[in-house]
């Protein structure tokens, strides 16, 4: 991609523009329609530079003179020399402040290899239409691997970056354009804390994934039973629209208003997290609905000793521990799950889900939207440790610790240990009085995700009432007193509750159904684990046969035959890579290591077989786990079937 001269004739600037913006508009059609509907302005100046190329300066507020974003001799051998500055490691994605006329990302685009990408920020849209008009760019668009990022509104960034979260996680590299830096400063180094921010969100959540993939697998396995037997939440589609919605978490401050909840049944649809249902309880509080998806056992604490659940109409993601459900004996609905779909079919697994949460807070907010309850109201949802203490007192946390007090160990020392034993990675925030408060990185990537949230919402649906906590970007704030008076004033009517009695909340029809796709698919997995292993055979042979070529290409044709097969048991490859997480991932990390090193063709060839023989031998591996799982899975549908 080389320099073109400053486009003086009209024809060929919009020949240039013309090409540059098809390319935008196919790979980010909503900046270049903001580029393209940008009136012109006599903030930015095109001219030419010594060596006859264009560059470019801005006209800065209380500024005189004009300030150069590129070299006036020559800008390509200047943008040449700084790309050729930047260590281009294992790094997948470089972020560039500040794009000019784009010869610095040309150039530095030029060094990266295999799926590496970059991201710049440049608020300016002048500036980049003057680029479009000037420069020719559209190989860097056609790619797919530049984005530019325009704003700072979270919930765009965040949607924009979606696709790339995994390899962001994998590596990325900030790196500094100095002339750009110099303007825009405080978009700059807003943008910048922000896409730190989201990378930190990632990492949490991949390696929350990959950590959890097999337990996920097997509660959703050992779900599947009560998953068929009781009706989705598609019921619930907007059926408490316009009425308000009370969202009970178990931060510390809630005790501060957990008292006027009492009041405010009826006039307000309350959803509360697991950990406050009991507690709830005890202050004579039924929820409407109680929202679970933690996949450890000791979930089932928070359930323990409930005598009467009919009130409560529980919403489940599928990968809760199999023991909350098997506890709880009230309404349940189980959301939609690709990997129960994998299982079961497309059929009978077919109803209504909801957004992954990362809490159950989260959940419950997907739900109230789900529901169209207006405002949503938050208490207890501090995502940070008010007044010096995790929990709120008397959930049922403090009962596990109970065991473990005396008089030289109190419960404010466990609350404590709470806090500093996460001492590597707190972070300190600011307050809803703008005080500083401790959180930490674990409840730092939950307050990236609401904020997301919230950003997609309208102004002022959502009503933080926490009364403490960390401030929420996209909320109100207000005391929940205040916010009763406003909203919560006029009952909801019963029959919008009649669903509970009149569905079937034991539904026995489909069990054999699913028990028969659960048997499929073990003959499948079955199938699989021998067409890998015969698969693993061949790529260890191949191995031995780089020197010579025609036998290696007889016997890679056996490969292609064998991957024909697996792409044929698709709906068992989900099952089997889902409880292989670690293999997908160590396989994209070998992929980027093969496509950014230097290799002969027999080096890369060697290279390549490493990376399938292991991958192989992980699916073997995963492939074994998943038939355990789907196993008792099996024996939970006969248990089920027996039992009735």
């Amino acid at each position: 991609m080389s320099g073109s001269a400053p486009a003086t004739n009209p024809l060929v600037r919009d020949e240039v523009y013309c090409r540059n913006m098809a390319a935008l508009f196919r790979s980010d059609p909503r900046l270049a329609q903001r580029i393209d509907e940008c009136a012109d302005d006599d903030s930015v100046v095109i001219e030419q530079a010594k060596t006859g190329v264009p560059t470019v300066a801005v006209r800065l507020p209380g500024s005189e003179r004009p300030f150069y974003l590129h070299s006036r001799i020559d800008p390509e051998t200047e943008s040449k020399k700084w790309a050729d500055s930047v260590e281009i490691g294992d790094s997948l994605c470089y972020i560039i402040n500040g794009f000019g006329l784009g010869y610095h990302v040309r150039a530095l685009f030029s060094r990266l290899k295999g799926e590496a990408f970059i991201i710049v920020t440049e608020p300016s849209l002048p500036l980049l239409k003057a680029a479009m008009e000037t420069m020719d760019l559209a190989d860097l668009f056609r790619s797919d691997r530049c984005i530019i990022l325009t704003s700072t509104d979270k919930n765009e960034v965040q949607t924009r970056l979606e696709p790339h979260n995994t390899a962001m996680m994998m590596g990325a590299q900030f790196v500094s354009h100095a002339p750009s830096g110099r303007i825009a400063a405080d978009f700059q180094a807003a943008i910048r804390k922000l896409l730190t921010d989201h990378m930190t969100y990632c990492r949490m959540s991949l390696v929350t994934l990959v950590t959890n993939s097999r337990i996920t697998c097997r509660n959703i396995a050992n779900n599947l039973p009560r998953f068929l037997a009781t009706p989705p939440i598609d019921v619930l589609r907007d059926r408490f629209a316009g009425y308000p919605a009370i969202v009970v978490s178990a931060g510390p401050s809630l005790r501060r208003n957990i008292d006027q909840l009492a009041a405010l049944k009826g006039k307000a649809v309350i959803i509360a997290v697991h950990a406050i249902y009991k507690t709830l309880l005890d202050r004579g509080v039924i929820p409407d609905f109680v929202t679970v998806l933690d996949y450890h056992e000791l979930t089932k604490r928070f359930f323990e000793g409930v005598q009467d659940f009919s009130g409560t109409h529980m919403i489940a993601e599928p990968k809760v521990n199999w023991g909350v459900l098997d506890l709880y004996k009230g309404p349940v609905s189980i959301l939609s799950n690709s990997f129960a779909t994998a299982v079961l079919g497309r059929k009978l697994a077919a109803r209504d889900g909801l957004k992954a949460g990362a809490t159950v807070a989260h959940l419950s907010l997907y739900l109230a939207v789900y529901m169209g309850c207006d405002p949503i109201i938050f208490v207890g949802q501090d995502l940070g440790c008010t007044d010096h203490v995790y929990y709120l007192p008397g959930v049922a946390i403090h009962d596990l610790w109970r065991p473990e007090l005396n008089r030289f160990h109190s419960i404010e020392m466990k609350e404590w240990e709470r806090i500093v034993r996460a001492r590597p990675i707190l972070i300190k925030a600011k307050d809803i009085h703008g005080n500083d408060i401790y959180t930490d990185e674990q409840l730092f990537t939950y307050l990236q995700q609401f904020e997301g949230d919230f950003a997609a919402l309208p102004r002022g649906r959502v009503i933080d009432a926490t009364e403490g906590g960390v401030r929420k970007a996209g909320t109100t704030v207000m005391k929940l007193s205040e916010t009763a008076e406003r909203y919560c004033t006029r009952p909801i009517p019963r029959e919008k509750f009649d669903y509970l009695r009149k569905l079937d909340w034991n539904d026995r029809s489909r069990l054999a159904a699913g028990k028969a796709e659960v048997e499929k698919r073990l003959q499948d997995i079955d199938e699989m684990r021998q067409t890998c292993q015969h698969m693993l055979a061949v790529l260890k042979e191949l191995t031995g046969l780089l020197d010579r070529p025609a036998e290696f290409n007889r016997r890679i044709a056996e490969v292609d035959a064998l991957r024909v097969r697996m792409r044929q048991l698709v709906k068992t490859y989900e099952i089997v890579s889902a409880v292989s997480q670690h293999a997908e991932l160590q396989r994209f990390s070998a992929d980027r290591r093969i496509a950014m090193s230097e290799h002969d063709d027999v080096s890369r060839a060697r290279s390549q077989l490493r990376r399938d023989i292991q991958f192989v031998e992980a699916i073997v591996e995963g492939a074994g786990v998943a038939r355990e799982i789907l196993s008792e899975a099996l024996s939970r549908f006969d248990a089920v079937i027996a039992k009735e």
